[in-house]
């Protein structure tokens, strides 16, 4: 029995019991310019996403050999792609010569990839491989003309990387032991069963919303409600990253049963939340949804990324129908219950009913995250290293 999934249990349990929660300190104020100011928002934007790694693919999503996926991230056109050494590299998706975009947005498999303008190729580390007419364009080194490299690291069934040309991150560093709660989840192993893409409100706003369990009895009452109790967290954070334990509906069953009895996976439900746009949800049984939180262009929207995964490919009709279920339970509490909350949210922003945003001693993760974002514009430097784990774990 996972030892760590009975602790979490007990801490949940006492909470249940006692009518209570994990708390911060104290209460914590956010000034409404953290989630409208454009100057500000553009700076956030800079150094929060674009040098800070991302969590850009899962593992699942480039099964084999020239598997790739193409994808604009605050407008950097990306191509990730699983090469014939089985690695997976990020490189920006435009040709070298005179910057058309390589491919449209999407997912595939090529073997190479041609320039749609002047088919200009390349192969799947980004080498360019052949120029049509060449013999006509004139002699220039290819190997000064490949696409341009993103540092980008495979671990954890994730694909991590960064957005801009030049930075390097040491991805251990990054994760320091919330590599290891990731490693426990299997990504790789997991069968990928749907995904989609929502429009959501601003960047902070949405969020905000993944972080607590606060809101749960009212928001999501005929949906993810009816099986987490509500103003419950059992929270642990490793730097930036956090793991939110909520209790299921069935926790008090735990009280009156012997402890070698217990089954904790059943009475908890666990979010791995990556800093600053990746949340997993483990929801229902054999179903898990993943969510990367793309800002858009404005510090009004984003784009929001659903994975559905289930454990094996369902097959039998009660296992399609549980799979079914479970996406339109996920896409009605995200999309119709949480960002329509936060879409009422930001429409109010300019009506000058507030000038700050108050967040709860029972909102603990969500002044961490935002904690977490003053701490990073701080620093002096553009790309993530080895010198900044030391800040990551204090």
């Amino acid at each position: 029995m996972n030892r760590d999934a009975m602790a979490l249990a007990e801490r949940a349990l006492e909470h249940f019991v006692n009518k209570t929660t994990d708390q911060a300190e104290t209460t914590m104020e956010i000034s409404l310019a953290a989630y409208r100011d454009e100057e500000r928002y553009s700076r956030e934007i800079e150094r929060v996403f674009k040098h800070l790694p991302l969590a850009l693919a899962l593992s699942l999503e480039l099964p084999e050999v020239g598997s790739f996926k193409a994808m604009t991230v605050l407008g950097v056109p990306l191509l990730i792609v699983r090469g014939e050494d089985l690695k997976v590299r990020a490189m920006l998706n435009v040709c070298r010569h005179r910057g058309a975009k390589l491919c449209e947005d999407g997912s595939g498999k090529k073997r190479i990839f041609a320039c749609p303008y002047h088919a200009w190729t390349y192969d799947h580390k980004g080498a360019l491989k052949g120029r049509y007419g060449g013999d006509t364009f004139g002699e220039i080194a290819n190997d000064r003309y490949g696409l341009t490299a993103l540092h980008c690291v495979e671990r954890s069934g994730i694909v991590w990387a960064s957005l801009t040309p030049g930075d390097f991150f040491d991805v251990d560093a990054w994760l320091g032991d919330f590599g290891d709660e990731l490693n426990t989840l299997d990504l790789e192993n997991w069968h990928l069963y749907e995904q989609r893409d929502l429009p959501g409100p601003g960047w902070k706003v949405t969020m905000d919303g993944y972080l607590e369990a606060y809101h749960h009895q009212l928001v999501h009452r005929e949906t993810v409600g009816k099986y987490t109790v509500g103003n419950l967290l059992v929270l642990d954070t490793y730097g930036p990253h956090q793991r939110l334990t909520f209790g299921r509906q069935s926790l008090g069953d735990l009280i009156n049963q012997p402890k070698h009895q217990w089954n904790p996976m059943e009475h908890i439900r666990l979010i791995h939340s990556g800093f600053p746009n990746l949340s997993i949800s483990g929801i229902l049984g054999d179903h898990c949804l993943v969510s990367q939180v793309f800002p858009g262009s404005t510090p009004t929207t984003t784009t929001t990324r659903q994975t559905i995964l289930v454990a094996k490919k369902p097959e039998t009709e009660s296992e399609m129908a549980a799979s079914k279920n479970f996406s339109a339970l996920t896409l009605k509490a995200v999309q119709e219950e949480d960002y329509g909350i936060g879409f009422g949210i930001q429409g109010c922003m300019d009506s000058e009913a507030n000038d700050h945003f108050i967040f709860g001693r029972n909102e603990p993760a969500v002044q961490n995250y935002h904690r977490w974002i003053a701490r990073f514009m701080k620093l002096n430097h553009n790309a993530w290293g080895p010198q900044d784990a030391k800040t990551v774990s204090n």
